[in-house]
């Protein structure tokens, strides 16, 4: 068994993988990591090896703690991975889009993917068939313009995402969702579409929190899975072994 640590800003995502496939996934706290970790690992006893990403949000004794438990991968910019890197600037790209690269050549072989990571950024990596990376594009994420639109302006309000009635706003609340929400969805689609235009047979993969929200409304064809970050830390953690 393999366990598959994803550690962020404020949780920690704990997945535990039996081969490829996963099985079990808990998000804890930061601040309550250790305990949360004791208690997933006691329940798993089998877990023989893990991968922990974004160490640095961690304390010295929980990364110790998950050291002592089994043998760990600490995973930066100079971990191996299974595609050639042609990012100008290697040692400044995210490991989130690293383990999201890596599970696009794990699991869509000689094929061309465009990976969309709808979190706090949304994120656009594009892996060619040859398993070659060569970079994307970064824009503000869906909670973040909203956010943006009340820090910015004196007058307009903080709102929960909501999916548009129309695309004509009759209240300064439908336009903030009209213009957020739809700006989004073109957004994401011209994308795709430009993709399309240059790549042949292009597989696109949605994933990221807002996941399940953008994808019933988007126009494009895509796979949506919320664990593929976690399925391509879990390939790095494999292709390491076989090193």
């Amino acid at each position: 068994m393999n366990l598959i640590i994803d550690c962020g800003n404020s949780f920690v995502k704990l997945a535990v993988f039996e081969a490829n496939r996963i099985v079990d996934k808990k998000i804890v706290d930061t601040e309550n990591f250790l305990k949360n970790f004791q208690n997933f690992i006691e329940i798993y006893p089998a877990i023989e090896k893990g991968i922990l990403s974004s160490v640095g949000n961690l304390t010295k004794s929980d990364v110790l703690a998950v050291q002592k438990a089994c043998r760990v991968l600490l995973l930066d910019h100079d971990t191996p991975v299974p595609f050639s890197n042609q990012y100008a600037t290697p040692k400044t790209l995210g490991i989130d889009r690293i383990a999201l690269v890596s599970a696009a050549v794990e699991q869509y072989k000689n094929k061309n993917v465009l990976v969309i990571d709808a979190g706090t950024c949304i994120t656009y990596d594009f892996v060619s068939e040859d398993n070659t990376y060569f970079g994307g594009g970064i824009s503000p994420g869906l909670q973040l313009r909203y956010k943006a639109l009340n820090n910015y302006t004196a007058k307009l309000p903080l709102l929960i995402p909501e999916e548009p009635m129309d695309i004509v706003g009759n209240s300064t609340n439908a336009a903030i969702h009209s213009g957020v929400v739809f700006g989004i969805l073109n957004e994401i689609d011209g994308n795709i579409s430009i993709y399309q235009g240059k790549y042949r047979d292009l597989t696109v993969i949605l994933t990221g929190g807002d996941t399940n929200f953008l994808s019933k409304q988007l126009k494009s064809g895509i796979f949506a899975n919320s664990n593929f970050l976690l399925e391509g830390l879990n390939s790095i953690l494999q292709f390491n072994s076989h090193e």
